[in-house]
């Protein structure tokens, strides 16, 4: 069951609580002028820039740059969605929500599921089993393998589905969560003679199984739910459940590739700890890990594999707005063995020593060169050099000393290499941005697709030739909703270049409420036949609006500047409001 709020219901909301009153609570707050101040919560330092209007009901910190609602507020201090936020405030100040629900029978698989890990943990815990014998033969104890749900698939063909049927769930319910198999009209359990590993999401509901072999002839040796309507691998992180909160008060979290990885370094007492589900890092996995932390560091496994995969991690978490770090094990093949043999102190030693995103690029790209060669120092100086290029200014700043240092060679030699290149990146693309900007939008994208959004949408899925326009298109914000539909037509394009876009597809490969809010657009919406026409004047609005609500937060800001921010940064804001007004004028 999906929940959203209506808008009516939000603004009596912040309407009912004072901003003041919910960050005071956290934050000493001293009044100056018609405002607050304080130590701002998100960032460190010694002198107050973080300010709350009362009239305005709005935080700024002229520090970090942090800003927002009370909603906002919330969902930043305690590492929480929108959704959590709002339900939060709601309770905390005896507000009734106005909710709408959108049932799409995920209820009933979440409750399978639950039954499942149930029947699972049961079967692991009531009675001597391999799967048992196998979890304490690796030294986890018994607290650790009840705080992670860990149960056993016995070696029968039937139990799971014998257990369930008795209990009146439908087999073909059974089959789409891949509980069960069937062959030659027989029923069975996809997964025997294994310890299970429920897989969580942060909501705490069961929405897959992690099954790992206990005996060496039985393979695969790890075997996956299937991708179900509750079960997607890009969307969930196996352990964050529990983590989340520890990555929030460590300020980071610590990334690593298996579930035994993700329980040995809790048990050991590292408990801002979560592993992806057996894929490459996605950018839906990169997203969800930046609402709770906004530094990552991975430990991957120190193989071929393991350097690739960290290699493409830090791209997908940069690109998220995330600081990102490498470690790779010195003693052991993987963290798993690693904290066993040396404890938890060393592990967090390796933790402190990782390299950052740039330095470990470069390490990298060192394998397989012969740098005592001029050959191999000069093949790995082309070979850095574009690292480097797609750095910031600053970055390569410092990444241009150190690469000088390591081969001894002029910082104007990696300067001459640098400009020769042509077409050099920017660090953001609009891709970047659009997606750094999403987890910032969800409060309002939860709500509606806005009648612009709903003829941007109509056109794109009309006439393909502005899908491709649209995507790259930077003055356009689109809300969550829309940003995973146009998403959805761009993979879909990906996938049949050829093929004109078939919007039935699209709507069946959506989730509730977006499927029907496409449904309801592509019905509702009628263009004009000037299609060129049509998308410069969207364009034209929703660069009004941008410019509007930029406007907006620095008039907010303005007025909470006299005592909270310098001279200079009054005098920036001031030359910006007046361009933005400039540019509105112009645009009417």
């Amino acid at each position: 069951m999906s929940v959203s709020f209506s808008a009516g219901s939000i603004e009596n909301l912040k309407s009912r609580v004072d901003i003041v009153d919910v960050i005071g609570q956290v934050v000493p707050l001293k009044r100056a002028g018609s405002n607050y101040k304080g130590l701002c919560p998100f960032h460190g330092e010694k002198t107050p820039s973080f300010m709350v209007s009362e009239s305005r009901q709005y935080f700024t910190c002229f520090g970090c740059g942090a800003k927002g609602d009370v909603i906002e507020f919330v969902k930043r201090y305690y590492n929480m969605d929108f959704v959590e936020a709002v339900e939060k405030l709601a309770r905390d100040y005896g507000v009734t929500m106005e909710t709408r629900n959108y049932d799409d029978h995920r209820g009933e698989y979440y409750e399978i599921n639950r039954m499942a890990a149930q029947f699972f943990y049961d079967a692991f815990t009531k009675k001597a089993n391999r799967g048992y014998s196998y979890m304490e033969g690796r030294g986890i104890a018994p607290a650790t393998l009840k705080k992670f749900g860990i149960g056993y698939a016995d070696g029968e063909w039937d139990s799971l589905y014998r257990f369930m049927v008795s209990q009146g769930v439908e087999v073909k319910k059974l089959q789409e969560l891949g509980l069960v198999s069937t062959s030659k009209g027989k029923c069975y359990d996809r997964f025997r003679n294994r310890v299970m590993f429920p897989i969580i999401n942060t909501s705490g509901k069961v929405i897959g199984f992690g099954g790992r072999a206990v005996s060496p002839e039985d393979n695969p040796k790890y075997l996956n739910s299937p991708e179900s309507r509750i079960f997607q691998k890009k969307n969930n992180l196996y352990g964050l459940n529990i983590s989340r909160k520890a990555a929030g008060d460590e300020g980071f979290l610590i990334l690593v590739e298996g579930y035994m990885d993700v329980i040995a370094l809790y048990q050991s007492g590292v408990h801002n700890v979560a592993a992806s589900l057996g894929t490459a890092l996605t950018e839906n996995q990169a997203r969800l890990i930046h609402r709770y932390t906004k530094e990552v560091v991975l430990s991957y496994d120190a193989d071929r594999a393991g350097r690739a995969a960290a290699l493409r991690g830090i791209e997908i978490l940069r690109k998220e707005g995330s600081k990102v770090k490498v470690l790779h094990v010195t003693d052991g093949k993987d963290p798993d063995e690693y904290v066993k043999k040396n404890g938890r102190d060393a592990f967090l030693e390796l933790v402190g020593n990782a390299l950052s995103y740039g330095e470990y690029k470069l390490e990298s790209a060192k394998l397989g060169y012969d740098l005592s060669s001029d050959e191999g120092r000069l093949d790995y100086m082309k070979k850095a050099v574009e690292i480097i290029a797609e750095m910031s200014p600053l970055e390569q700043e410092i990444y241009k000393k150190k690469m000088a240092g390591d081969l001894g060679v002029a910082e104007s030699a990696i300067d001459r290499e640098l400009a020769l290149r042509d077409g050099r990146r920017s660090p953001q693309t609009s891709e970047t941005r659009r997606q750094m900007r999403r987890e910032e939008n969800a409060p309002e994208a939860r709500e509606k697709i806005s009648p612009l959004e709903k003829t941007l949408l109509k056109l794109v899925l009309t006439d393909d030739d502005y899908l491709p326009r649209l995507a790259e298109e930077k003055d356009v914000e689109l809300s969550l909703p829309a940003q995973d539909i146009l998403e959805h037509a761009l993979r879909e394009k990906e996938r049949h270049p050829d093929a004109v876009t078939d919007t039935v597809q699209l709507i069946e490969g959506l989730p509730e409420p977006e499927s029907r809010a496409l449904q309801q657009l592509m019905e509702e919406i009628m263009l004009d036949p000037e299609h060129e026409k049509v998308y410069e004047e969207c364009l034209k609005t929703a660069r009004s609006e941008k410019l509007a609500k930029r406007e907006q937060e620095i008039l907010t800001m303005l007025s909470m500047a006299d005592e909270g921010g310098s001279q200079e940064q009054i005098r920036q804001m001031t030359d910006e409001l007046m361009r933005i007004q400039r540019e509105r004028k112009n645009l009417r």
